[in-house]
């Protein structure tokens, strides 16, 4: 049976090409500044809701890297600045060969982004619907589904294993009609890593026509999984990535979609050209570059990060074990009022969930950042 969306009159020669997609995307023009647009800054602003944070708080609210870019990275951004009355398209190409690389994808399956928030919403815009749900998991970055309920699709959140992985064959059964299943691993906001093996089963079994979106922004920090990079070439599979996280450059912004191209056409309908900063794209190539960035800086969060898992161990504080740059911590209480507490002693730590209400997400900082967290968490907890 034909839909109202379907009546087009065939007096039309390109009536057939009018679809549901299209009328999406003349209402995602016309709504201009509604987009759905989220970031990790923008959700990370809940905090701010309870009190201003201070100028000299600590920040362990957003999954920043303390340490900023890398050296190679200032270096190439300040020698690009001079340049800024050009347009980028040199160093695009060559941003696009670097990640390739990087991926080990063909040059043609990367898209390039500004972070990659801005990819991760046109996904979920162009393969979800009314009739088309989004598959989530629960606790998980809920940047998707806001961008789901803007065009009126269903989110289906399907709650974490007890481990804390994805329950992925629970989200395969989810709906037979599922647009998008969306798995970022490691996962945010619980660091916990998904198998490979398990990620594969979604993409071998998943419903006709659904994309799986894969979030890799935290994938350099695992230690027992690795990328899905691999599976984009013949899946309907697309792979994000960011510069904002391992590599310290969430204000530069750049980032990437690696998925098939006729994947990545269709999402460039809803949105503008996402043209990249000349400063992003250097520093990103200069970071691909440098070899060291990844492995030195995936043992300096290891190592800030196990010492504080020691730490909470020996205080009896129950916590999340996480493979990233954050962890959940239970403070018996609701986590807003632990944030609001920690606040006034000057540490800001990020939001909380509703699968885990009494739990809240600590970025990991540097090691004297995380001593000033062990001071405040401990007075607030004895208080």
């Amino acid at each position: 049976m034909r839909t109202a969306q379907d009546r087009t009159p065939r007096t039309d020669p390109h009536a057939s090409d009018f679809s549901r997609r299209d009328l999406y995307r003349r209402a995602l023009l016309a709504a201009g500044a509604a987009l759905p647009l989220c970031t990790e800054a923008v959700l990370a602003q809940d905090v701010k809701s309870i009190a201003n944070i201070p100028p000299d708080a600590v920040r362990l609210n957003a999954n920043e890297n303390p340490l900023g870019p890398c050296p190679a990275a200032l270096d190439a951004l300040r020698n690009v600045a001079a340049q800024g009355n050009r347009y980028p398209f040199r160093l695009t190409e060559t941003f696009v060969r670097a990640m390739a690389e990087a991926g080990g994808v063909p040059a043609s399956h990367v898209l390039p982004a500004a972070g990659s928030s801005d990819p991760l919403h046109r996904v979920v815009l162009a393969f979800t619907s009314p009739s088309r749900p989004l598959v989530v998991a629960s606790p998980g970055y809920e940047a998707p589904e806001r961008a789901a309920r803007f065009v009126g699709a269903k989110v289906i959140s399907v709650p974490l294993r007890k481990d804390y992985s994805h329950d992925t064959r629970a989200m395969v059964k989810a709906d037979a009609n599922a647009g998008v299943i969306y798995i970022c691993n490691p996962n945010n906001p619980t660091g916990t890593v998904t198998a490979k093996a398990d990620i594969e089963y979604v993409v071998a079994n998943k419903p006709k026509g659904c994309v799986v979106l894969i979030d890799e922004a935290y994938i350099h920090y695992a230690k027992t999984t690795g990328s899905a990079a691999s599976l984009v070439a013949a899946s309907d599979v697309i792979v994000l990535r960011t510069f904002s996280k391992i590599y310290g450059m969430a204000g530069l912004r750049a980032g990437a979609a690696l998925g098939r191209p006729d994947l990545l056409e269709k999402l460039g309908g809803f949105a503008g050209m996402n043209f990249l900063p000349a400063t992003g794209l250097a520093a990103a190539v200069a970071s691909l570059e440098d070899k060291k960035v990844v492995p030195d800086r995936c043992k300096a969060v290891s190592d800030v990060r196990e010492d504080l898992f020691a730490w909470l161990e020996r205080k009896g504080y129950g916590f999340i074990p996480s493979e990233a740059n954050m962890v959940m911590i239970d403070g018996k209480k609701p986590g807003r009022e632990l944030m609001a507490a920690l606040l006034k002693e000057k540490v800001a730590v990020g939001r909380t969930w509703a699968a885990l209400p009494t739990h809240v997400r600590v970025t990991i900082g540097t090691p004297e950042e995380m001593t000033k967290f062990k001071t405040a968490f401990e007075k607030v907890m004895d208080s």
